[in-house]
């Protein structure tokens, strides 16, 4: 079965963090993107958990076409066609159920999916997913999990997520079969209260520099 996930699995190659997003406003949305964009992370998981989740995908990809958008929180196959139709290039999902899988399937965008156990990244990979969303990552075992999944699985890649922050990032980026790792610690809510995006830059800039420290 052909892996849904390679064209963003190739993207990924020298991106190590993917901001997880949540607007409130379009209005928002472009000026956190347009800074984390600059500062070096062009992949963006927008969170179907607002109002104007779909709106400022659209925003988005139509503001910044150098930008990546993806979106976060898909959760069936009606979601994965909404986001793929605001212009979205790649969907997470928190876990994977067989009708997502399928639906996923020639819907011409790459679908992470979200595993937290051997036997939940088994049945992915018998899916034909092999780069996989490790989530909640520090709740789900972290990096001696990861490690452990390693051996003998040694085929899949994962974007941990969930409780990772810019000090745990560089222990996880350090395991072989971690490409990245998704967070939002690069947008502080305080930062983007006060409308602080040159704080939200200098984070992307920073988090962008974890790749050469690899």
């Amino acid at each position: 079965m052909q892996n849904q996930t390679s064209p963003l699995l190739q993207r990924l190659a020298d991106v190590p963090v993917i901001p997880v997003l949540e607007f409130h406003s379009v209005d928002e949305a472009l000026h956190v993107s347009e800074a984390l964009v600059t500062g070096g992370l062009p992949l963006l998981e927008i969170t179907l958990r607002t109002p104007v989740a779909l709106e400022a995908i659209k925003a988005v990809a139509a503001a910044l076409p150098q930008a990546c958008v993806g979106a976060g929180t898909v959760l069936n196959v009606e979601q994965l066609h909404a986001v793929r139709d605001a212009g979205a290039q790649f969907a997470v999902s928190p876990g994977l159920t067989p009708a997502l899988a399928e639906g996923a399937q020639g819907a011409g965008i790459s679908l992470l999916p979200g595993v937290a156990t051997a036997s939940e990244a088994m049945a992915a990979l018998e899916a034909g997913f092999t780069f996989l969303k490790f989530f909640p990552a520090q709740a789900a075992g972290g990096v001696p999990m990861l490690k452990s999944l390693g051996g003998p699985l040694p085929q899949l890649r994962f974007c941990p997520t969930g409780g990772i922050d810019a000090a745990l990032a560089p222990t996880y980026l350090a395991l072989p079969n971690v490409v990245c790792v998704g967070g939002s610690w690069v947008v502080p809510k305080d930062a983007v209260a006060s409308g602080d995006w040159g704080r939200i830059r200098t984070l992307a800039e920073q988090a962008r520099a974890l790749r050469n420290k690899r």
